[in-house]
């Protein structure tokens, strides 16, 4: 099976939503396109999905956090009914799709391919990146028209201290990317050195999503407003 280094798209439930909310999947069930992913890299994108999905499902996440994380995450005003957008629900849907694909043993497997070990130090480094963008991105996603999603960052806030830094940052990423939100050069540099950290293959941070523009005047980074 593939390592998370190896795996070239965005993955688990970030690369999901990308998934989703691409032309691609217009017309598809969303039960096909997750059957999709589990099938993809010779599980390696049932591993993460799984992972996840089961880390969140056991957080003290509320539905109503979920749909915020997961709207912004496919760029959709959140709308009641609408099948993909339900929160804890469609996680249990997620980890059932997985689930019923594979036996007792291939999970166990699945399960035992998990993230890496992420110290006080990587979870301050990514809600450090979350502060940095918390205006531009509010902005972004509150003002949308297709989109307007409210309180993404303090929900990114709570999964990158109460799930998963490395979740959390996937979807900040995704966030970004859904929304266009501008970074500069030097912001771009620090997501890749983070996701080299947390063993991503660099393709996972920007596949050519990211806008990137040129430095903001007076922009500190957020080591130097610490300081």
């Amino acid at each position: 099976m593939l390592s998370r280094s190896d795996i070239w798209v965005d993955f688990g439930l970030s690369g999901l939503a990308k998934w989703l909310s691409s032309p691609a999947a217009s017309g598809l069930e969303q039960r096909e396109v997750v059957g999709e992913a589990v099938e993809w890299g010779e599980g390696a994108y049932a591993s993460t999905l799984l992972s996840d999905a089961e880390r969140l499902l056991a957080s003290s996440l509320t539905t109503e956090a979920v749909n915020v994380l997961w709207s912004a995450a496919v760029r959709r005003a959140y709308a009641e009914g609408a099948p993909w957008l339900d929160g804890r629900a469609w996680l249990r849907e997620i980890v059932g799709l997985v689930t019923e694909r594979y036996d007792v043993a291939e999970l166990s497997a699945l399960r035992g391919d998990g993230g890496p070990d992420v110290g006080p130090a990587l979870r301050a480094a990514v809600l450090a990146e979350i502060e940095a963008m918390a205006a531009p991105l509010a902005a972004a996603t509150e003002s949308d028209r297709a989109g307007a999603v409210r309180g993404v960052v303090p929900v990114l806030r709570r999964v990158v201290t109460e799930v998963d830094p490395d979740l959390g940052f996937r979807f900040f990423l995704r966030a970004l990317k859904a929304y266009g939100v501008p970074i500069t050069e030097s912001r771009y540099l620090r997501y890749h050195e983070l996701g080299e950290r947390l063993g991503y293959h660099e393709l996972v941070v920007d596949d050519g999503s990211l806008q990137v523009e040129g430095e903001g005047e007076g922009e500190a980074s957020p080591a130097s407003r610490e300081a």
